[in-house]
């Protein structure tokens, strides 16, 4: 009977761990493929034509931003992650405050610490058309700093870098960024 309940045991346990590693393999094919380029397709808020796209793609030393858009008055528009991918509010509000997961202060690119949702300002022309490129350390597709599902808000006046949130004004545009599966097809 000892033998019967040791083996039984035995099987049960040996059962559990082959459970465990098709559980963990289960775990990373849900996973996917490690995300490398995201999107976010700018819409205008109330009122608003702003219009673009900007693309996030990996590259060495962070995340490459690329932003192409039109309808903004010419001069500087202040450009953040925002906590939510909410886009459901006219005014582009719901999208919540900027991204700013380790609670630092507001500042422009540049500067440290800062929100990892500050990316600055745009600079539109005079036919009210912008882009923006640059390469940010900050911005991840994975763990603290992700920012796929998070809201994406082009703001109505230039963000000076000050504090709280660098007085940029009403929200113009807004999108959600999301992962990029057709980076090739483009």
């Amino acid at each position: 009977m000892k033998r019967a309940h040791l083996a039984a045991l035995a099987l049960l346990a040996a059962a559990s761990g082959s459970g465990c590693g098709a559980h963990a393999e289960h775990a990373a094919q849900a996973e996917g493929p490690a995300v490398t380029r995201a999107i976010a397709v700018m819409q205008p808020t109330q009122g608003n034509q702003v219009r673009g796209i900007v693309t996030f793609t990996s590259v060495a030393g962070g995340v490459r931003i690329e932003a192409d858009i039109t309808g903004l008055t010419p001069g500087k528009h202040g450009f953040h992650v925002h906590q939510w991918g909410d886009v459901s509010g006219s005014d582009g509000k719901s999208a919540g405050g900027h991204f700013n997961p380790h609670g630092t202060e507001h500042a422009l690119p540049a500067g440290e610490p800062r929100h990892v949702g500050d990316l600055g300002n745009l600079e539109a022309d005079d036919s009210g058309s912008a882009r923006y490129e640059r390469v940010d350390s900050q911005l991840a597709f994975s763990g603290t700093n992700a920012i796929v599902g998070r809201g994406l808000i082009i703001h109505a006046l230039e963000d000076d870098g000050g504090q709280p949130t660098g007085s940029a004004g009403a929200r113009v545009a807004m999108g959600v960024i999301g992962i990029d599966d057709a980076a090739d097809v483009r």
